[in-house]
């Protein structure tokens, strides 16, 4: 037994490890990944009890729906005053009208059609970008958003105009919040990792 402040002289009878040949080196072995549980998948994994209760939970949520909730929905929404509505959509939709009305005197697209494409285009560019994601919609919604706030802008009465404008720009985020839903300015990163076999 070597004296513990004594050094350990080195072992000749191994080489180290740079003078063994690359075909000669063993891999470390592959530990075994601990087993996952299998997920869900088709409907047959479901017990039967579960979705025959899930089924009985979903009817009475159906039928307590409407026989109390929606009566209830309209009851409430015929006491409300919704002047403020109409009053925020005549505060966009006005000035925009007056400014198609302004500027399309000399062109063969008359104002109201001129304003009801604009209507449009607003309502299928959000719907096409809420539904599919498009980039082209979601392009289509930003760039009426844009000239909706410019119009507003221009054609609101002057004492007005700032607050006008901000109206038209919180309608456009709120619809934002549907059209834009997703979009992400992080940028995606892909690993892509290679497995390569043991020899």
């Amino acid at each position: 037994m070597t004296e513990p402040d004594k050094p350990r002289e080195p072992d000749h009878s191994v080489p180290p490890l740079e003078t063994i040949d690359d075909s000669q080196r063993i891999p470390r072995p592959r530990q075994p990944s601990a087993p996952q549980a299998e997920p869900i998948r088709t409907a047959a994994d479901v017990p039967p009890g579960a979705i025959a209760a899930f089924a009985v939970v979903g009817i009475i949520a159906v039928i307590l729906t409407l026989k109390w909730g929606v009566p209830k929905v309209i009851d409430w929404s015929h006491h409300q005053d919704w002047s403020w509505f109409t009053q925020w959509t005549a505060t966009v939709t006005d000035p925009v009208h007056a400014y198609l009305t302004a500027h399309t005197a000399s062109l063969p697209l008359t104002a109201s059609s001129a304003f009801v494409i604009w209507l449009g285009v607003g309502t299928a560019s959000l719907a096409l970008s809420w539904l599919t994601g498009a980039v082209g919609a979601r392009l289509t919604w930003t760039a009426h958003g844009v000239c909706s706030v410019l119009m507003v802008w221009d054609a609101s009465p002057a004492a007005g105009r700032p607050v006008a404008a901000a109206l038209a720009v919180l309608a456009w985020t709120i619809g934002s919040f549907f059209a834009l839903r997703g979009l992400s300015l992080r940028p995606r990163i892909n690993i892509h990792t290679h497995n390569h076999p043991a020899r």
